[in-house]
């Protein structure tokens, strides 16, 4: 997997543009206009497995007064996520474990994670790792694809992601990788399955808001 997230890191903003549909920018800021909505600032933001970014970038720019760190495995994608938010100053960067957090207990007021929860070897290690991390009435938020859960669209679903989103993304060299990442959610949870796995790491308050008939969803919870 670091080798898959290594070779794509230069493409990998264009790639999800387009095989997304355009419709993963419009995803991305559900997830920050409710952080923003939620959190007056003062607060210690992390974003997990922030790949290029994206979310930590908006986050800061989007509030000056939080105080935003991005944490990925990948030093490329880090590289990426650097040179988009130089000179940003409420903006830090973390290589890590996302499964073994590198911060002490209680150090976040919000934790986020946007399409890499599905993409952890254990990504019930990384729910529980989230909450400890999370100061008292902190929330998670967490943006990810998954199978809708309406069986007329199936068909066509598969359709696109099994056959076109691995051309789209790839092309011919990287369409390998591009079939991981389609089968990666294909073996992820359903939707309700998640929501009761946050439940059981710990978290109140879950809930959940869907976007393109269930194939991205922004689940919600709170540390008691």
């Amino acid at each position: 997997m670091y080798d898959i997230f290594e070779s794509l890191a230069p493409r990998y903003d264009r790639a999800n543009a387009r095989i997304s549909l355009g419709l993963e920018k419009g995803w991305k800021r559900m997830m920050v206009k409710r952080v923003l909505a939620e959190n007056s600032g003062g607060e210690d933001i992390l974003d997990v497995c922030c790949g290029t970014g994206d979310i930590a970038i908006a986050l800061a720019r989007g509030n000056p007064a939080f105080d935003v760190t991005g944490i990925d495995f990948s030093p490329a994608m880090l590289a990426q996520a650097r040179e988009k938010g130089a000179g940003i100053t409420n903006l830090h960067w973390v290589q890590g474990d996302v499964m073994d957090l590198p911060f002490k207990d209680e150090s976040f007021d919000v934790v986020c994670i946007s399409f890499g929860l599905r993409n952890t070897p254990d990504y019930r290690r990384v729910l529980r790792e989230m909450r400890r991390i999370l100061r008292p009435g902190g929330k998670v938020y967490c943006l990810d694809s998954f199978v809708p859960d309406n069986p007329a669209i199936l068909p066509a679903y598969r359709l696109y992601f099994r056959h076109m989103m691995p051309v789209l993304g790839g092309g011919r060299k990287y369409r390998k990788q591009y079939t991981w990442l389609c089968q990666s959610t294909e073996q992820f949870p359903r939707r309700r399955e998640l929501m009761k796995q946050f439940v059981r790491a710990g978290f109140t308050q879950v809930q959940s808001r869907s976007r393109m008939l269930g194939a991205c969803v922004l689940i919600e919870g709170t540390k008691a």
